[in-house]
Parts: structure tokens; C-alpha cells; sequence
């Protein structure tokens, strides 16, 4: 099945990059050739060295991999501002070659489908700095207000290779987990993905400290936080909660952390149980805003209620939970569990995950509330350009990826108007594909199939077209005419409008319909823009 979900992306990759001015840089980070797909990563080993005052960093990672086709090179990346020490298999150092930030690896006696292999990657340097964490990608080094280091490090999108050796595409994840080691200045402590394995003083100044992921992990969700830290743990319902804050906010995240457990009572009865159990569930405390590094989430939000304290909704209702928690916590499920095989589908990550929100404030607050939050969202929508990016350049779409797929799972339920139907295919979707790599084609062949509609061109208007549907909407002859104004062809999509304070549910196309209801004036006709995201065009 990975086999075949590759040569798909191959192919649209092929046309992406024809079609658009994309450089070859673009198409080695994001592309998948053959240096790439004929081995498949098992297992990460990092054991690096941070240097804080120098911003460096000095150490190996060792990639353990299977041969999937015989060959005498692959792939492996690291950003070309960094250096490479020695790329070392069976005890001799390898030959290779770099172009940009892709490094083709030579093996003189050829690799052989099906056989097991390592090869330790050495490499040291500075690795670029974050202007602006977490939108741009690379470390963040600040000092707390004890003047101690605080640093950590945010990626996506960027590649995880700006600074580690790796295989970077999100269509290859170490099946067999990761070990995570970081050796900071001694005083210092260092968190990443995982469980904690124990810390080791290495008698010159720097303590070891080492984690352990016990499930596949996307390469940008890898994670070093650096900083004098206060540990919290605590337990609910079995599955461990750890909290890693500076020493100073020890009690302000105990209480206000509280609220990752209805989070999780949430989530876990609408998504199914918590992913990544094995490897518990962690907030670490970060100098930048946030990011859902599996296992190890980041949180930067200063303790605050809504984003940064503001409502990104305009409504009050976000002003009820800490985005960063509820939002971060939702991509476990949401891009951790289900991953995206490229970033162009980077909505398969987002969408969901801003619609956690909704769900979370339904789970807390009641329906109405959600559903005035989810029209509050409706301001956040550019529609500058589609959702799903250009394929295998390692090229995100809109921004809108956030708001708009949210709001399309949104009209997605109310189009399908069957709550216990609707919540059934979210649970069986997050369970089916649970730690799977998927595109946008298997997503909407598994609503369709799971609602037995054909809602294929609703996704096709909200995802792959920079305008949502319009609703044109008149009065003729005191009677209501109606249809669709879209991209698509041959659209339908039901809708729910009141007229005179009663629900009725149309079953408009891009062909004109007249209704059996009485209307005297336009203004009269409410379109249920809470539960439909929509333009309407009162004619």
C-alpha cells in the first residue's frame, strides 16, 4: 500500500514541478526518487552535544534501515550550512555527495533488497537560528528571567534536517521508534519525545540526558528544550501526564494545566484512546509559541486563556480554554498519529486539528457555543489560494488549511445531519489510520464510503479551489429560487436555511430550483452560516 500511495505522489510530483516554477532544491527536499524509496527507516539513534554559548551542535545520528530495492546509493539530508565528519557502514567511512541539502551516499558493494542495515552519520555546526518560531523554521536561544538558557527548536515544514542527519519526508517514519540523546552544560537539563531513561554527568562540564520513543515519530516532531526545569507528573485514568516548566512557573502550571484532563476525556471519547500511551504525554515549557513535537508538546503561552490571551474566533468563546494546550495536544491524533505523506495535504493535519477546538468547547460548553465559535472562525478565512499545496516540493497551500478545513468538517456534519453517524466515522477514521501516512484521496474515499454519499465534490470546492461555495438565493413570485455558484461541476450539497423560525433543509445544485415556500421578501430567509460555511448571495 506504501508502494502504491508513493508512485502516486511520484507522478503528481512530476506535474507539480512542470507546472510551476520550482527549482531543483525544492524537488530533492520534497520529491521522492529512487535514492529515497528503496530503503525504509526503522530506527533513529541521536546522541548530539548542544553547546549553548557557542550555539553549536556536535554528535552522530544512527539510522538503522531496511532495503526495500537493491541499489548502491541513497538520500539522506542535512542542511548544507551544517557540517558532515564521516558517514561510516560495517566500520568505513562512506563516500558522498551533496547537492543543496540532500546527501547521496555511496555504497561501494551495493545495498540488497531486504537486508538490514546502519549507517552512522557524524556531523557538527551551527544550526540556523529561528527569526520568528514557530512560522520559520530552525533553534531558538534565549535566557530566562534567572538569566539561565532556554533554548529549543521548531521545524516544520522548514525540514528536520536543518538540523539533524535524516531522511526527510513525512512519507518515512522510524518504524521502531527513536532514542533521543542531548548532552547540555551541567545545571542545565534537557527534554525531548519520550520516556526518560536517566541522565549521565560525562566528567567534562555536560550531563546526558536520554529519551525514548517507542513509536514511529514524524522527523520534525523530534525535539530538543533545554533549560533549568521543574518537573511535574501526575496520572489520569492510567495514562501518565508530564509537565516540564521553568522552576519559577511550578505553580502556576499546576493549576493551570488541570484542563488537559476533560481535554483528554474529550478526545479520547470522539478520537479514540491517546496514541502514543507508550510513550506518555508530556508539556514542556518553550521560548517560542508552541508545537505538537509528539509526546513532548510544546507550549510557549504564558499561562493564558485563548492565543497569547486573545480570541482568534472574535466571539469570547476561545477566551474559555488555552489554545496552545487544546490545539497542540489535538495534532496527537491529528498529524502525529495521521500523517500527511506530503506537505501539500498539510490540511489532513491542520483542519483536523483546528476542528479539536470545536469539538473540545461542545465537549465543555454545549453545542451552541461550538457552533459560535466555528462562525467566529469564519473571519480567519482568506481564501487566497487552495488548501492543498503543489505536490512534492515541500510546498505547504493556504494558510486556510487552519480555518477552512476546520470549517469544511464542519459543514460536513451538518451536510451528513446525523450526529451519531457523524462521530462514529471520526472515531473509526482517527482509529482506521491511526500511526498511518494518507493523502487527500484516501481521506475522502473513507467519508464517502463511511457516510454512503458522494461528498468528493464538496471537498474538491473547499480544498482544491480558493473560493467556498455560493449560495445564490431569490425571491420570485413570492416563492424561493436557489442554487449553487462554484467551481465545481455538477455540485450539490444540501443546506439548511429557516424561514419564519422553521428548519428546512434544500437540496440546491448549479441549476436554478424553485421551492414550494412561501417567501415575501429575501431578508426573510436565514442560512444557517454557523453550521454551513457559505457565501450567500441574496439576489
Amino acid at each position: 500500500m506504501k508502494k502504491l500511495l508513493y508512485l502516486s505522489i511520484i507522478l503528481a510530483g512530476f506535474q507539480s514541478v512542470s507546472a510551476q516554477n520550482f527549482t531543483r532544491k525544492d524537488s530533492l527536499h520534497g520529491g521522492l526518487r529512487p535514492e529515497r524509496t528503496c530503503f525504509d527507516v526503522q530506527r533513529y539513534d541521536l546522541n548530539i552535544k548542544i553547546n549553548p554559548e557557542e550555539r553549536t551542535i556536535v554528535g552522530y545520528n544512527e539510522i538503522a534501515f531496511k532495503v526495500v530495492a537493491n541499489s548502491s546509493k541513497i538520500q539522506l539530508d542535512l542542511f548544507d550550512n551544517m557540517m558532515i565528519d564521516s558517514i561510516i557502514h560495517n566500520n568505513k567511512k562512506l563516500d558522498y555527495k551533496r547537492e543543496f541539502n540532500a546527501v547521496f551516499v555511496d555504497f561501494p558493494n551495493g545495498l540488497t533488497a531486504n537486508s538490514s542495515e546502519k549507517v552512522r552519520f557524524y556531523y557538527s555546526g551551527k544550526p540556523k537560528v529561528a527569526k520568528n518560531a514557530p512560522w520559520d523554521g530552525g533553534f531558538v536561544f534565549k535566557k530566562d528571567k534567572e538569566n539561565r538558557h532556554w533554548i529549543g527548536v521548531a521545524v516544520q515544514g522548514t525540514g528536520a534536517s536543518l538540523w539533524y542527519p535524516v531522511k526527510d519526508t513525512q512519507t518515512d517514519e522510524p518504524d521502531l521508534g527513536s532514542k533521543i540523546s542531548v548532552a547540555v552544560p551541567n545545571g542545565l537539563m534537557n527534554v525531548s519525545n519520550g520516556r526518560f531513561l536517566g541522565s549521565e554527568d560525562l566528567k567534562n562540564g555536560y550531563t546526558r540526558w536520554d529519551w525514548e520513543v517507542k513509536n514511529p515519530i514524524n522527523n520534525y516532531d523530534i525535539t530538543v528544550n533545554i533549560a533549568d526545569y521543574a518537573h511535574i507528573h501526575d496520572n489520569h485514568n492510567g495514562l501518565d501526564l508530564d509537565y516540564y516548566v521553568l522552576k519559577y512557573n511550578e505553580e502556576k502550571a499546576r493549576k493551570h494545566f488541570e484542563e488537559v484532563k476533560p481535554m483528554m476525556d474529550c478526545f479520547q471519547a470522539k478520537f479514540g484512546k491517546y496514541p502514543f500511551a507508550d510513550d506518555g504525554y508530556k508539556l514542556v515549557e518553550t521560548p517560542y509559541l508552541g508545537m505538537e513535537h509528539q509526546s513532548a508538546v510544546a507550549y510557549g503561552n504564558k499561562y493564558l486563556k485563548g492565543y497569547m490571551g486573545s480570541d482568534l474566533s472574535g466571539t469570547g468563546i476561545g477566551l474559555l480554554f488555552d489554545y496552545i494546550t487544546i490545539h497542540e495536544s489535538g495534532h496527537e491524533w491529528f498529524g502525529n498519529s495521521i500523517t500527511s505523506a506530503d506537505i501539500a495535504d498539510m490540511w489532513i493535519h491542520e483542519g483536523f486539528t483546528q476542528y479539536t477546538e470545536i469539538v473540545f468547547i461542545e465537549c465543555q460548553f454545549g453545542y451552541e457555543k461550538a457552533m459560535k465559535y466555528a462562525r467566529g472562525l469564519n473571519r480567519n478565512v482568506a481564501n487566497d489560494k487552495p488548501i492543498i499545496g503543489p505536490c512534492c516540493v515541500n510546498q505547504e497551500g493556504s494558510g486556510d488549511m487552519y480555518p477552512k478545513g476546520a470549517l469544511l468538517l464542519n459543514t460536513l456534519r451538518h451536510v451528513i445531519n446525523n450526529d451519531e453517524l457523524w462521530w462514529k466515522i471520526i472515531l473509526k477514521y482517527s482509529e482506521t489510520f491511526r500511526h498511518k501516512i494518507i493523502d487527500t484521496e484516501t481521506v475522502v474515499n473513507f467519508f464517502n464510503k463511511e457516510s454512503k454519499m458522494n461528498l468528493s465534490p464538496i471537498f474538491d470546492q473547499y480544498l482544491r479551489y480558493k473560493k467556498i461555495p455560493g449560495l445564490e438565493i431569490k425571491v420570485v413570485k413570492n416563492k424561493l429560487e436557489y442554487q449553487w455558484k462554484t467551481d465545481v461541476a455538477d455540485f450539490n450539497m444540501p443546506i439548511d436555511i429557516k424561514i419564519d423560525g422553521k428548519e428546512i433543509r434544500l437540496e440546491p445544485t448549479n441549476k436554478a430550483k424553485k421551492s414550494k415556500f412561501k417567501v415575501k421578501n429575501i431578508d426573510d430567509v436565514e442560512v444557517l452560516k454557523s453550521e454551513f460555511f457559505v457565501n450567500i448571495f441574496k439576489v
